[in-house]
C-alpha cells in the first residue's frame, strides 16, 4: 500500500505560502479570466454549430415506495462519439456523458445505489445537497471497482471508510427547489474523474415552484457547459502524471493552475445548436469545467436580457435581468430568456466573452415560430431572510499558492491557511444552528465551494456582493487577489464536512480543508 496522506503531510515542511509561487504570473493575475494554462487538442475540430444539442435523458427510479424513491447507477467504461468520425472513451454514470438527470421532490427522500465497473476507486457527491456526513461523498468514502484489488490510501483503511462495489447514499432533500449536480469527488483524483465524464444533473422541484408559472417541460433546458481536449484518435486527453489514475495523484508540470480544454462542450456536444420556439425558456447553466470561467452573452442580446431567477441554492428574492452572466467552475445560474422576441429564423449564439476564436462561442439557438405561451416571471419569487450576523464568529480562510518540500524534493501545491489538506485537521469547528462570518481571501482566481449549508454573500472588499452574488450560494467565484465575506448557518446535521476550491486541479493538489459541525 503507499504512504498514507496523513504520514506523507506529517513529514512535510510548508514553504514559500505567497501567492505566484511557482505559477507563470499570466495564469492567475488581476485582469485575467480563469486560473490554468490551455491544453491544445491533436485533432481537427468541427465547426460549430453543426452538431444538434442532446439532453441528457432522466433517470426512472428502480421503485418508490413510502419511504422514497430509489434509483440505481452503474459507473463503467464506455464510448461516444464526441467529436464527429472519431469515439471516445469515457468514464460514465450508466455509460453516458453527461449522466443521467435525476428529478426529485423536496423532502421526499432518494436513495442512489452507485456500483462502480470502472478501473479505479470513486467517490460521488451530490453538489450543493444537504445530507448527512455519511451521504455526502467525503474523498475517502470509496466506491470500490467491482472484482479488482486497487492500492488505497492508509487513511482510508483505518478510518474504516471503506464500501465493497456499492456504496447507498440517502439524501433528504430537505431544500428547496434548485438546480444540483452529482460528481466523482475521490481524493486527489477529481479532476481526471469529472474530465473523463463523472458528472450529471440532479434537480429538486416543490410546490412553490411550480405555482410560479415558470417555463416547463420541453421549455426548460438543462446545459451543462465545460471544456475538454482531445487526442488524433478522439480521446480524451487530460495531462495526468499517472494516466491509470492508481497511484500517483496531480498534473505535469505547467498544469497546476488549472486544465483548460480548447472544446467547448454542452451536454457533450462540440458547439451544438438547438431549434427553440418563439417562446420563453428556462435555461439552467450549469458550468462544470475543471478550471475555465465563462462570460456568457447571447448576441443578438433579447430586449429584456437575460432574467436570472435562481442560482445555487434555489430561487432568488425576485429576478435580477443581466446583459452577461460571468460563472465559474461549479456555479448554477437559473435564466429564462424570451425568444418570442426575436424574428422567426434568428440564429441567437451564446457566447463566452472570456474566451477567443472558437473558446468564444457556446452554443446556438435557432428560433421557430412564434406560439401560444402561458408562462411567466412573477416579480417576486421567494422570500429569502438575510442571516443575522450580529456578535457572531468570524474566521479568516486564505486561499495561497505554494510550495512543499520534502526529501530534497520540492513541488508545488495549493493551500488553505498555509496548510495542505489532511483528514486529520479541521480548519473549523462551528456550532449546530450558529452563524459564523468567513472571510475569504485569495491570490488568483479560486471558486470556494462549501459543503452541507449554502450561505449568503456579505461583501467584496469591503463594497457591496456583485451583480452574480445574489440569493444561497454553495460556490463563489473568488477572484485574484480578491477578499469576500460570506454569511453561513451550519444547520441540519453534525459532523465532518469539507470545503475547498473548485478549480479541480487546485482541489487535488491540496486546497481542502474540513469543518466539524458539533
Amino acid at each position: 500500500m503507499p504512504v498514507s496522506r496523513r504520514q506523507f503531510i506529517t513529514g512535510l515542511a510548508v514553504t514559500g505560502a505567497a501567492a505566484g509561487i511557482g505559477i507563470p504570473f499570466a495564469l492567475g493575475a488581476a485582469g485575467s479570466t480563469s486560473t490554468g494554462l490551455a491544453l491544445a487538442s491533436r485533432v481537427p475540430l468541427p465547426e460549430p454549430f453543426s452538431l444538434p444539442l442532446r439532453i441528457p435523458p432522466v433517470l426512472e427510479p428502480m421503485r418508490s415506495d413510502g419511504e422514497g424513491d430509489h434509483y440505481e447507477i452503474t459507473q463503467r467504461v464506455a464510448t461516444a462519439e464526441i467529436l464527429p468520425g472519431l469515439t471516445t472513451a469515457i468514464w460514465g454514470y450508466n455509460g453516458i456523458f453527461p449522466g443521467p438527470t435525476i428529478e426529485t421532490r423536496r423532502g421526499r427522500e432518494t436513495t442512489v445505489t452507485h456500483i462502480n465497473e470502472l478501473p479505479v476507486p470513486t467517490v460521488v457527491h451530490l453538489h450543493g445537497g444537504r445530507t448527512p456526513p455519511e451521504h455526502d461523498g467525503y474523498p475517502v468514502d470509496f466506491v470500490l471497482p467491482v472484482g479488482r484489488e486497487v492500492p488505497l490510501p492508509v487513511y482510508a483503511i483505518e478510518s474504516g471508510d471503506l464500501s465493497q462495489d456499492q456504496r447507498v447514499h440517502r439524501y433528504p432533500l430537505d431544500q428547496p427547489a434548485t438546480t444540483l449536480w452529482y460528481h466523482d469527488h475521490r481524493l486527489d483524483f477529481t479532476g481526471p474523474g469529472v474530465w473523463k465524464g463523472l458528472a450529471g444533473f440532479h434537480i429538486v422541484r416543490d410546490d412553490e415552484e411550480d405555482a410560479l408559472g415558470l417555463p416547463s417541460g420541453p421549455r426548460e433546458l438543462l446545459l451543462m457547459i465545460l471544456d475538454r481536449s482531445f487526442d488524433v484518435d478522439g480521446s480524451l486527453l487530460y495531462p495526468a502524471i499517472d494516466p491509470t489514475g492508481l497511484v500517483d495523484a496531480g498534473v505535469t508540470k505547467g498544469f497546476e493552475a488549472g486544465v483548460l480544454g480548447d472544446v467547448t462542450l454542452v451536454n457533450g456536444v462540440p458547439w451544438p445548436v438547438a431549434n427553440v420556439d418563439g417562446a420563453r425558456y428556462r435555461l439552467r447553466f450549469l458550468n462544470a469545467s475543471n478550471a475555465r470561467r465563462y462570460d456568457l452573452r447571447l448576441d443578438p442580446p433579447p430586449p429584456d436580457g437575460m432574467v436570472q431567477i435562481g442560482t445555487d441554492g434555489g430561487l432568488l428574492a425576485q429576478p435580477l435581468r443581466h446583459n452577461n452572466i460571468e460563472i465559474a467552475p461549479a456555479q448554477r445560474f437559473d435564466v429564462i430568456v424570451d425568444f418570442s422576441a426575436y424574428q422567426p429564423g434568428t440564429e441567437v449564439t451564446l457566447r463566452n466573452d472570456f474566451g477567443r476564436g472558437r473558446m468564444g462561442q457556446i452554443m446556438r439557438f435557432v428560433v421557430g415560430a412564434r406560439v401560444e405561451d402561458d408562462s411567466r416571471i412573477p416579480e417576486k419569487l421567494t422570500t429569502i431572510e438575510p442571516l443575522d450576523t450580529m456578535g457572531v464568529i468570524t474566521r479568516t480562510m486564505k486561499f495561497f499558492s505554494g510550495h512543499l518540500t520534502s526529501n530534497n524534493s520540492d513541488r508545488h501545491t495549493w493551500l488553505i491557511n498555509g496548510e495542505p489538506f489532511s483528514p486529520d485537521v479541521a480548519a473549523a469547528r462551528p456550532a449546530l444552528d450558529s452563524v459564523e462570518i468567513w472571510r475569504l481571501v485569495s491570490d488568483f482566481h479560486h471558486p470556494i465551494h462549501i459543503h452541507l449549508n449554502p450561505f449568503q454573500v456579505l461583501s467584496r472588499g469591503g463594497r457591496p456582493p456583485g451583480p452574480y452574488d445574489m440569493g444561497w450560494k454553495d460556490t463563489i467565484d473568488l477572484r485574484p487577489f480578491e477578499q469576500a465575506e460570506i454569511a453561513v448557518r451550519f444547520d441540519g446535521f453534525k459532523g465532518r464536512y469539507i470545503f475547498h476550491c473548485h478549480n479541480l486541479e487546485h482541489e487535488d493538489m491540496a486546497m481542502m480543508s474540513n469543518f466539524v459541525v458539533t
